[in-house]
């Protein structure tokens, strides 16, 4: 007898997952209490109504809808069964992106793809909690409320290592108030630039490093070590979500300011000269890095045994710095950031000749001390 379970989907399976993270979405909504964005929620069940109420909102609130995804940095947790901290990457990325808008992010929805849910030799309810609690812990961070915990199972659809695979990607919803916009021609010369430190790889440039990793240590090279350390583990180090403390510094969608902020760089794919020389486009202007963080170690070891130039590096990986204040008072936003635990440093100034300068941190930093793009 043929029927869905014997075509490769659970619907079992599938309901206890959507209980497990929608228990995990009911401990995110606090975090939207007394705000734009609370949640309404007429009746408790994991497939009903949750919604906001938008209509006091004043006249220049605007709305938008971002998405993205972890990319390829699934494989990493799936290659040493650890999923604790993937949320912390699929947050980053959608609600780090908002910020950079000046807005402020306020409601994530996201859609978990895996292979299979289980079969007759076990289910994977235990990655999927882990996926989880991770869930609960980012969106602390990020101060965003999750409304839905969809989950699909695509067979052969979705692929990766080992037996539990799966594709995360999300929606956030945001609110801005249209004068606190960041258009990039807020920027002026004079303005000084705050590193956000970054301890990991963001999720991106991920491929590159699988790569150097396979071609140096071979399939399996997650069971090597480095310095003491796995390397799947050291690839897998959580991203940093700034979105919570810049909504701080610049007061968010209505929010009494805590810093006058002109500009944010979220550095992801492209790097410092990408994602910044992007921001300051618009007011045709340039910046001087003189004192930036020092990328992770293994960006470093990556560089060696990958023969990755600094330039490629720099527009490769964040090389240390996640996000890149740009404002005229820089002591404010790092005040803000050491409230919410994130290291931070003026690490140079917009001037008025374009391009990007860098004082090299890179792997060769000792013959090429300056790098310009």
């Amino acid at each position: 007898m043929v029927d869905y379970k014997s075509s490769g989907v659970n619907i079992e399976l599938g309901d206890d997952v959507s209980k497990i993270l929608y228990n995990a979405a009911k401990q995110t909504w606090d975090n939207r209490k007394g705000k734009v964005g609370e949640l309404i929620v007429p009746f408790d069940d994991f497939s009903g109504v949750r919604a906001i109420d938008v209509s006091n909102l004043p006249s220049g609130t605007l709305m938008n809808i971002g998405f993205d995804g972890v990319g390829t940095k699934m494989e990493l947790a799936e290659r040493i069964n650890d999923h604790r901290t993937i949320a912390y990457d699929l947050f980053a990325m959608v609600c780090d992106d908002a910020v950079v808008r000046g807005a402020e992010p306020v409601l994530i929805g996201s859609i978990l793809d895996v292979n299979s849910l289980g079969n007759s030799d076990g289910d994977f309810l235990e990655p999927v909690r882990q996926l989880a609690e991770g869930y609960i812990n980012a969106a602390k961070s990020a101060n965003v409320a999750i409304v839905n915990g969809e989950v699909a199972e695509l067979g052969n659809r979705i692929g990766g290592f080992g037996s539990f695979n799966y594709n995360w990607g999300a929606a956030v919803v945001w609110f801005a108030n249209r004068d606190r916009l960041f258009t990039g021609r807020e920027i002026q010369e004079g303005d000084y630039l705050v590193g956000l430190q970054e301890t990991g790889f963001r999720s991106n440039g991920l491929s590159l490093v699988r790569k150097i990793m396979k071609t140096n240590h071979g399939e399996d090279w997650h069971t090597q070590t480095h310095n003491g350390e796995s390397l799947a583990k050291l690839a897998l180090e959580p991203s940093k979500v700034y979105s919570g403390a810049v909504v701080d510094m610049f007061g968010g969608y209505q929010d009494e300011p805590k810093a006058k902020v002109h500009g944010v760089a979220h550095i992801t794919g492209g790097g410092l000269p990408g994602k910044l020389g992007r921001v300051l486009k618009p007011s045709g202007l340039g910046a001087v890095i003189s004192e930036p963080f020092s990328p992770a170690e293994l960006m470093l070891y990556c560089q060696e045994k990958g023969s990755v130039s600094d330039e490629e590096a720099y527009k490769t990986w964040n090389m240390g710095q996640g996000m890149v204040v740009i404002t005229p008072e820089p002591d404010k936003v790092m005040n803000v950031a050491k409230q919410y635990g994130i290291e931070s440093k003026v690490m140079g100034e917009v001037y008025s000749q374009t391009g990007i300068s860098i004082r090299n941190r890179g792997l060769n930093s000792d013959k090429q001390k300056e790098l310009k793009f």
